[in-house]
């Protein structure tokens, strides 16, 4: 199929050069005859006999055209006056190469593109026919044929094709315009708020539009979404349009053909893409150093389908796309404030990390259309059609998770997960109307797919603030994610899982009851010590939050967590939140009483003062400090006693953010109210005295003056 790049410049009236079609050839003498030949007898072959579902008679009539052209052509190359042709045959023969290619491109996307995106663009794609026909015509006036041989019946061939082509007009057909109306019109009364009758419907989809089955369906949406993604300002219909045209055509597959059909593609298909993405992980984490520059600096994990933001950092779409759907106006590197909320795709690079992945024997999964369309979905703000045609289709959707079969049910689990990382109204309508039960039930589902479109689908829902109170007074639901959490038959399972408790402890009352089941922070210390790159930036966050609510602190440490906390400051990804959570924790004298016992914290906290990010180094220093406040004469002495601490905090205290220089002049001064502080740091009195003038006596600052952990890691939205 030609791609819409080359479409949209032949529908500009650009005409590409030949170099745009093919690789390099030889354009002279009989040479570019027999190329003429075999292309021209490759579009007979192809397209003679094809059923075109819309555009018919102008395709058939290319077509013919085109087999004129190829009578004209075989009697040329046996012509003996082009054994030397003279320039001006040479230049026709020229045009009449591109003129040809573009035929093709022509003829393939009407054979080859959605039915509806057609049907969409009838009278553009009956102009673009009408102008090659122009062209054609123009190429036969002027082509020197008293230069060439001709047979009498090749003659009469091409005289007859001048005429028809002096006298063609542009034919759009009625019955294709009627469709396209009738199509518009379904889309007013979801507009309206009416939903159309399912016989009518059927009628359109299936008797008119010969989509058939659930399959077929699924393929127009698909198109539809793509052309979404690839959608030119210029271009009519808008995104709006598009968008409720996809929205209707989703409810249709549901409502028309059902749940069943797509049975066997989900226990096969999705099944052993789950597989083939764990054994994928599992080769690149055992065996591979990933490049930097290919890893998202979000998830931290091989980018699928790079894309470039306002600022000019390059995240993976599916982050990124779920940084800004939580909300966030800036660039989660940077910190600066995204311009706009376009992402444009770095085909560059994600070329360079398919020629990786081949080179290491690495599967490279190309990017699903609708994760591609996820940016546009969210800046984009939806109609009353898209908005009404969603809640019909969450209709059928909940009842076949009350009624139906167990594929039937996992379906509809996937498309409750696609319908709500599309925006907060989605996620409203769709709790509302009662899901959440029933994707607590799948929960514990034996199936894979069931259970992580499930935990998925509720990881989605919890974003709408509304939502996470359901969530939490569901019963059993909190006990059935952190089983999920800790036994989740998919990586990806567990993962979000642990997204799911962090987007749930954002509400303070949460954190406590989610601490208070111990299996959930043991799972999350675990997923903190063991997972990949994503699960442990999901567990480090999620016990992050819930390390703000000082009730917690015990429970923290019972559960082992601690101990992952500490063994996070040497990982590069995870290490800022970590040490922003013992910040946390070793405020209250139980917390740092057990972080003293930790062997390893003060050299973990130290070494990132050294080597860390900036965010880092402020995180590390404050939790030197309140170790030292909380943790008594041991904690004291211990901090003391490390290390190199002394030209760190030298280094900090002129170096450091603004933050940072606090800390390190709070710490100072502790040191200086102790007895042995000149015998160690006697080196450090000028540095520290500078430092107070610019502090107050004692740190009064706030939680986020404290800490400083950026959330770059947001909710998920899959």
């Amino acid at each position: 199929m030609a791609s819409g790049a080359i479409f949209s410049s032949l529908r500009r009236r650009r005409l590409p050069s030949i170099e745009t079609f093919l690789a390099s050839v030889d354009l002279s003498d009989v040479a570019l005859v027999q190329t003429l030949i075999s292309v021209a007898g490759e579009l007979v072959s192809c397209f003679s006999d094809h059923r075109f579902s819309f555009q018919g008679k102008n395709s058939r009539s290319l077509v013919r055209k085109i087999e004129v052209f190829q009578l004209l052509l075989e009697c040329l190359k046996d012509s003996q006056k082009l054994s030397f042709p003279s320039p001006t045959v040479v230049l026709c023969l020229k045009e009449l190469y591109l003129l040809l290619y573009r035929s093709k491109i022509l003829l393939d996307y009407c054979a080859q593109s959605s039915k509806l995106w057609l049907l969409l663009h009838n009278h553009s794609i009956s102009g673009h026919f009408h102008d090659l026909n122009q062209e054609i015509s123009t190429l036969l006036d002027v082509f020197p044929f008293k230069e060439v041989e001709l047979i009498d019946d090749v003659r009469e061939h091409v005289e007859l094709l001048r005429k028809q082509g002096r006298n063609a007009k542009l034919f759009v057909d009625r019955n294709d315009d009627a469709l396209r109306i009738r199509l518009f019109s379904f889309l007013d009364e979801f507009e309206n708020g009416r939903i159309p009758n399912s016989n009518e419907l059927k009628a359109f989809f299936v008797d008119k539009l010969k989509i058939s089955d659930a399959r077929s369906c699924r393929a127009e949406i698909e198109s539809l979404e793509e052309q979404i993604v690839n959608h030119e300002g210029d271009v009519e219909p808008t995104i709006s349009v598009l968008n409720g045209l996809a929205a209707m055509t989703r409810y249709c597959r549901f409502l028309l053909f059902g749940f069943e059909e797509d049975e066997l593609d989900l226990e096969n298909g999705n099944q052993k893409k789950v597989k083939k993405r764990l054994i994928t992980q599992e080769i690149a984490e055992t065996f591979l150093t990933t490049p930097k520059d290919f890893c998202c600096p979000i998830l931290l994990d091989l980018m699928c389908d790079p894309v470039i933001i306002s600022t000019g950092q390059t995240y993976d779409r599916r982050s990124i796309s779920r940084w800004m759907e939580a909300g966030h106006c800036t660039c989660p590197k940077t910190g600066q404030m995204l311009a706009h909320n376009r992402l444009v795709p770095n085909r560059a690079l994600r070329n360079l990390i398919m020629q990786w992945c081949t080179a290491n024997g690495i599967p490279y999964d190309p990017p699903e259309v609708f994760d591609a369309s996820a940016e546009t979905y969210a800046s984009a703000c939806p109609s009353r059609a898209v908005l009404e045609a969603n809640i019909a289709t969450s209709t059928l959707l909940i009842q076949q998770l009350a009624d139906g079969s167990q594929p039937a049910k996992t379906i509809a689990a996937r498309e409750i997960r696609l319908l709500a990382k599309t925006g907060k109204e989605n996620r409203a309508f769709i709790a509302e109307a009662g899901a959440i039960p029933y994707l607590r039930n799948l929960l514990s589902s034996p199936n894979a797919v069931a259970q992580e479109n499930s935990i998925t689908a509720l990881l989605n829902l919890s974003i709408f603030d509304k939502n996470k109170s359901r969530i939490m007074d569901e019963e059993g639901c909190l006990g059935s994610i952190v089983e999920v959490l800790r036994f989740g038959h998919t990586t990806e399972a567990r993962e979000n899982a642990a997204a799911t408790l962090f987007s749930l402890s954002v509400v303070h009352n949460y954190k406590k009851r989610i601490a208070d089941n111990v299996q959930a922070v043991e799972a999350l210390a675990g997923l903190l010590l063991e997972g990949t790159p994503r699960g442990k930036k999901d567990a480090v966050t999620a016990l992050f939050n819930l390390s703000t609510h000082t009730g917690n602190c015990v429970r923290i440490i019972e559960a082992g967590a601690l101990t992952a906390l500490v063994s996070a400051l040497v990982n590069e990804g995870v290490s800022e939140e970590a040490a922003g959570a013992l910040a946390l924790i070793v405020r209250q004298s139980v917390g740092a009483k057990a972080v003293v016992m930790e062997e390893a914290a003060v050299d973990g906290l130290i070494g990132m003062m050294r080597c860390g990010t900036a965010r880092g180094k402020e995180n590390a220093v404050a939790a030197l400090l309140e170790l030292c406040r909380s943790g008594g004469a041991a904690a004291i002495q211990k901090v003391i006693r490390a290390p190199a601490l002394a030209g760190l905090l030298q280094t900090l205290l002129f170096t450091g953010t603004k933050r940072a220089r606090r800390k390190a002049a709070s710490l100072a001064r502790v040191f200086q109210r102790c007895e042995n502080a000149s015998i160690h740091y006697g080196g450090l009195g000028v540095g520290y005295t500078f430092a107070s003038n610019s502090a107050s006596t004692r740190d009064h600052t706030s939680f986020a003056d404290d800490v400083s952990v950026p959330m770059s890691i947001s909710v998920p939205v899959l």
